[in-house]
């Protein structure tokens, strides 16, 4: 089924169904949220390097607590410029954060970089996003446009991108959040020596139960 929107856009049952699915899985309450916090607990723990490969911490200035609010998303990168989808445009309390202060600290492989972050509106470098995030997950970017009843070739991407929020970011050296840190690095070791005491114990008391 095909339906023509009063704005001239043409959308699908496909599309339908890939807005639907996109409802479904927002964070809209506080079991969903737990679960789209748990790569950030998985960073606390020590693990950013891993997921730093592909994965970013986005720490913002809350616009209402003044606190630091945190989000993992995820990036890509092309010419040395790191480029971010916020799937849920405005919707998302992350992107309304920063819409409201700019200035935000980010965390990858590469490091901690205090960075402005802006909107891509530039129909140039939204092309060159769409190719670098088209290579690496043509699965994914297909989807969002389609929830956004955009079309997944560059020239509907330019039409439409007044509904696309990608971000990128540029170095400054003005205030910015303090970083993420690895503060649960103790958590596995922790595990661990418990396992192998419980271990022991278990190996300690079964020998004494064989000796009565």
């Amino acid at each position: 089924m095909v339906t023509i929107h009063g704005d001239g856009r043409i959308t699908t049952a496909q599309d339908a169904a890939a807005a639907n699915w996109m409802s479904r899985v927002y964070p809209d309450n506080r079991w969903k949220r737990m679960l789209w916090r748990t790569p950030l607990v998985l960073w606390r723990m020590g693990f950013g390097p891993l997921l730093g490969r592909y994965l970013m911490v986005i720490t913002a200035t809350g616009r209402t607590s003044g606190l630091p609010r945190r989000a993992m998303v995820e990036y890509h990168e092309f010419d040395g410029r790191k480029v971010v989808p916020c799937a849920f445009g405005e919707r998302a309390q992350w992107y309304r954060n920063i819409s409201a202060d700019p200035h935000v600290t980010i965390q990858t492989a590469d490091g901690v970089e205090r960075v402005r972050a802006r909107r891509i509106t530039d129909p140039a470098e939204l092309i060159a996003s769409y190719e670098v995030m088209h290579r690496r997950n043509p699965i994914m970017l297909d989807a969002y446009l389609q929830m956004l009843g955009v079309r997944s070739d560059p020239e509907d991407v330019i039409a439409q991108r007044e509904c696309i929020y990608w971000l990128t970011f540029e170095p400054t050296d003005e205030p910015t959040p303090p970083p993420l840190r690895a503060d649960l690095r103790w958590v596995l070791p922790a595990l661990a020596a418990g396992l192998i005491l419980a271990w022991q114990l278990g190996s300690i008391f079964g020998r004494e139960d064989q000796g009565t």
